[in-house]
């Protein structure tokens, strides 16, 4: 019995279930304020908060404070993995910036402004990288690797990383009175999007990537490498319209063919197949 999996599993389907009765409340409480957000958004945020609360009832039996732990251990000893993870990571990003510099892209702003965009992603990449490092590396890979072993417990924690980032409702709607089959018509919807070919490339391009970060986990033992390179990614990504957004458009096989621009695209994919055998560099043992 894969204890860790079967536990995991029940608590994430509570917390959906949930998210689906209460979200129409949650929207209808919203629209009584008088705020206007799309019932999707909602809708992710309230399945966001149940899944959380659902995980922290079975906490106790998935190990979560334990793993949790162990995977942010001496963060003062772990500060230079963060900065080689960071770096790295934007390296990467600054090579394929200039592949698209090359074919007659060019940024649509000046120095002082991609700057201060920077600036601003860099503190919401760290909180992004820590809270994402925490659950998918720390919480799940370690769990799937108790349960599968290594290399098939990193393959399914990076599968489910990438289904996390692509399984959303494409349809945006606003709800003025209270609709208790939204939140199932628009779970329906979000399962409906993994049977669109067009997801493909973004999906695999998040796998590759989560293939990275987990790598960078188990190979060190704590998040901090990971945590790095995640944010380094997300600094890149949103970085990316901004640096090649002007000049001549940038062919597909760069760009993305996929929903999320670069992360779907070939380069990447070639990037982060390279990264993999770079992060056994970076990461020689654990500690």
């Amino acid at each position: 019995m894969r204890s860790f999996t079967v536990k995991f599993s029940l608590a994430l389907a509570a917390g959906v279930i949930v998210a689906v009765v209460i979200s129409p409340l949650a929207a209808a409480v919203v629209a009584a304020l008088g705020l206007r957000f799309p019932f999707t958004r909602i809708f992710d945020r309230t399945v966001m908060v149940t899944v959380i609360i659902a995980m922290g009832a079975a906490a106790r039996g998935m190990g979560v404070l334990e793993r949790l732990e162990r995977g942010f251990r001496r963060p003062v000893a772990n500060i230079p993995r963060v900065t080689r993870g960071f770096l790295l990571a934007i390296a990467a990003i600054a090579a394929l910036v200039m592949t698209a510099a090359t074919l007659g892209a060019r940024a649509g702003m000046g120095s002082s402004e991609i700057w201060r965009e920077i600036g601003k992603y860099v503190v919401v990449a760290a909180v992004i990288a820590v809270f994402e490092e925490g659950f998918f590396r720390a919480f799940l890979t370690s769990g799937m690797i108790d349960d599968y072993g290594r290399p098939t417990g990193i393959v399914l924690s990076s599968l489910i990383y990438a289904l996390a980032h692509v399984v959303r409702s494409p349809a945006r709607f606003f709800l003025t009175n209270l609709d208790l089959t939204a939140g199932m018509r628009t779970l329906a919807m979000s399962a409906e999007r993994l049977g669109n070919p067009d997801i493909i490339p973004t999906l695999l391009g998040l796998f590759l990537i989560g293939l990275v970060l987990a790598e960078a986990f188990v190979l060190t033992g704590t998040v901090y490498l990971s945590i790095g390179l995640h944010a380094g990614f997300v600094v890149g990504a949103k970085m990316w319209p901004h640096l090649t957004g002007a000049g001549q458009q940038i062919p597909s096989w760069l760009g993305g063919w996929g929903s999320q621009p670069l992360v779907s695209g070939l380069a990447v994919w070639i990037v982060a197949v390279v990264m993999l055998a770079v992060v056994r560099w970076l990461a020689p043992t654990r500690t």
